[in-house]
């Protein structure tokens, strides 16, 4: 296909809404399909964005919408990697440009935003049940619009799907769900069911040949039904819809995904029948940019490129992602120590561990998008004397806390977490911002927080761990490190224990992970105003430095926490916890009421966070260095200066 951006969308930018898609012959879908294509392309070389799998999926999101009405019909979307056609479809044309931007569309799918975004998806696995809740609400109202969930193979290996699926089966509504098996996770496909739609492709022509021998041995009163028993149990050897069908559901396919006549086809019949139905579409990733068919790992998120070269712009000299530092580590301490293991949900090249998994094959694994497992998988190798280090995340860890809270910390197994992506992580928005953490792992029993301040200290937290007793939850920001140098050899650090940085008379910044260096630079900023502020580097939130916290008290009044997580339940919290217990200097006044001994202001987070680049939503949230500088001056009773711009570590 071409993709020069001289191209009018002769067809595309007639709809305005699915109804005029609808209102147009089949013979113009493949047209449709095509601009629809263009325009991804187009857009996403220019501001970036998910690629890959808004590509494959194009003909599919065309069918969809002109087979079922809309708004009316619901589609329930997995994720929302494979939406950008949807949004396009569905008034946002005009706005496409600012997706995934500050202020703009996001990048997934939000009630919010439209009302064909039936169900906010940021995370895999949860279209089948939400879609399900939406048919079993329509039947209980006496409605009867159709209800289609489209998933991806890669959100099949979510235990939630076959939750779904297996109440489906049971309570036998009307509902559609749409396998999209572009044959690819995020990264590449694992696991038995990988292997297992894989050998479906196959099999299409079997299916009238199972309708056969069920038609033949039904004939036969006595003993065909004993060997058709036997003969299910078996067909997943035979058959492609065993899977399936074994859950109620009826199944179809393997359908072309890519041929718009046959979808349509296909939908139109599908939608006459009742009870639960899966529809098995093979499409593949990065459709029609061959690019992105040659390397669909690459282009599942870009950003922006030149779309005739596929070249992104040459990147300035900067320090390595955190993410690298943590792969490099992973790799140093396995080389040291033959209990090293290394477990990611479907993530390798995202959470650094594919350079574990390409030198120590033996000891990663890659269990699919199935965070729950992943823990529990973690507590089983850490019961046979392995140090399993579990690359998650933030955001997606979440969705395993009974697993990290049961299977893990109440037997004090000896776990790693290693909470990628921690804090705003920018374009992605508040489905992946990892701003719960320091939260939700406080509060449980055994468990030990890190959060380093920069990359030299990331990879000496990755020791620390491995020497602790009991689970350890190491969380780092995404992006690019700080440019620290990195210590040749790796050291543990004293459990606990803070690390003061600057003296001050007047105050002190208790900060932790990556708004340390922002809280220097703010003390540097105060300084000009006369303010003398020191800053602590606390990095444990667990357990917290109540020895350092009482020093702190006894030098200064003030008190002022940073950090980039919620306020609620987290580091700030743990400070005035420490500060409230017995033993503890009395008289704390908590963001500046009171008349107290000493006083804390707490920043951090309120709230969702939506999507942006990531120093814009530090600035917006009172969190860049110039921001912590101002408030605290007002805090103190001195006039700020005028915010500037804030720096890239802001």
């Amino acid at each position: 296909m071409t993709t020069t951006s001289s191209e009018s969308y002769e067809v595309l930018t007639k709809i305005k809404t699915p109804a005029d898609l609808r209102a147009l012959p089949e013979r113009s879908l493949p047209q449709v399909v095509d601009e629809l294509r263009r325009m991804i392309l187009e857009t996403v070389s220019k501001v970036g964005g998910h690629l890959g799998s808004s590509l494959g999926a194009a003909e599919l999101t065309v069918a969809l919408h002109y087979v079922f009405e809309t708004p009316k019909d619901k589609l329930v979307w997995d994720t929302g990697h494979q939406t950008y056609g949807h949004k396009l479809l569905t008034g946002r044309q005009e706005r496409f440009g600012t997706i995934r931007q500050h202020r703009g569309i996001s990048g997934f799918l939000k009630r919010d935003e439209s009302e064909f975004d039936t169900f906010g998806a940021g995370h895999a696995s949860t279209a089948i049940s939400a879609a399900l809740g939406m048919a079993a609400g329509r039947d209980v109202k006496g409605e009867t619009n159709k209800v289609v969930a489209i998933v991806s193979d890669g959100c099949m290996t979510g235990g939630e799907s076959y939750e779904g699926l297996q109440n489906a089966g049971m309570l036998q509504s009307d509902l559609i769900v749409v396998l999209n098996d572009n044959q690819m996770f995020i990264s590449n496909r694992v696991g038995a069911l990988g292997t297992f739609l894989t050998r479906l492709l196959t099999l299409g022509a079997v299916k009238g040949a199972e309708r056969q021998v069920e038609k033949f041995l039904a004939r036969f009163k006595f003993w065909g039904a004993a060997i058709l028993r036997v003969a299910k149990r078996a067909k997943v050897l035979l058959f492609p819809g065993m899977l399936f069908e074994e859950m109620g559901f009826s199944y179809f396919g393997p359908v072309d995904g890519h041929d718009i006549h046959q979808l349509v086809r296909v939908f139109s019949h599908i939608k006459q029948l009742k009870g639960p139905v899966v529809i098995h579409c093979v499409t593949k990733k990065g459709k029609g940019y061959p690019l992105a068919e040659k390397f669909p790992i690459t282009y599942h998120g870009m950003g922006k490129f030149d779309l005739e070269t596929g070249k992104s712009a040459p990147a300035k000299p900067a320090p390595p992602a955190y993410t690298k530092v943590f792969g490099q580590t992973l790799v140093k301490l396995a080389e040291q120590d033959p209990r090293v293991a290394a477990i990611t949900a479907a993530m390798p090249e995202g959470t650094g561990t594919d350079l574990f998994r390409d030198r120590f094959p033996r000891r990663y694994y890659d269990v699919g998008l199935a965070e729950q497992h992943a823990v529990t998988f973690a507590a089983g190798l850490a019961t046979e004397g392995l140090k399993p280090f579990v690359a998650i995340y933030s955001t997606f860890l979440q969705r395993a806390y009974d697993q990290i809270e049961h299977d893990v910390c109440l037997q004090k197994l000896n776990v790693v977490f290693c909470l990628d992506r921690a804090g705003l992580v920018g374009e992605d928005g508040p489905t992946h911002h990892g701003v719960f953490d320091f939260s939700y792992m406080r509060m449980l029993p055994y468990m030990t927080i890190m959060a380093p301040a920069d990359e030299n200290e990331l990879q000496h937290m990755l020791k620390t761990a491995l020497t602790l007793e009991g689970p350890v939850a190491v969380r780092y920001p995404r992006g690019n490190a700080i440019g620290v140098p990195l210590d040749a050899e790796l050291k543990a650090i004293p459990i606990g224990k803070g690390v003061r940085l600057r003296e001050g008379k007047d105050a002190t910044i208790l900060a932790i992970g990556n708004r340390v260096h922002p809280s220097l630079e703010a003390a540097e900023k105060l300084a000009a105003l006369g303010l003398s502020v020191g800053v602590i580097n606390m990095r444990f939130v667990k357990p917290i430095d109540s020895e350092l916290l009482k020093d702190v008290v006894s030098r200064t009044p003030k008190i002022v926490t940073v950090e980039d997580n919620v306020l609620e339940g987290g580091f700030g919290s743990a400070v005035l916890e420490a500060l409230a217990a017995p033993g503890a200097v009395s008289g704390a006044a908590s963001n500046g009421v009171g008349t107290g001994r000493y006083q804390v202001l707490r920043l951090g987070l309120e709230g969702f966070v939506e999507h942006g680049a990531p120093a814009l939503l530090y600035e917006q949230e009172g969190l860049s260095s110039g921001r912590i500088a101002d408030r605290i001056a007002d805090w103190m009773g001195r006039k700020a200066k005028e915010v500037e711009t804030p720096s890239p570590k802001g």
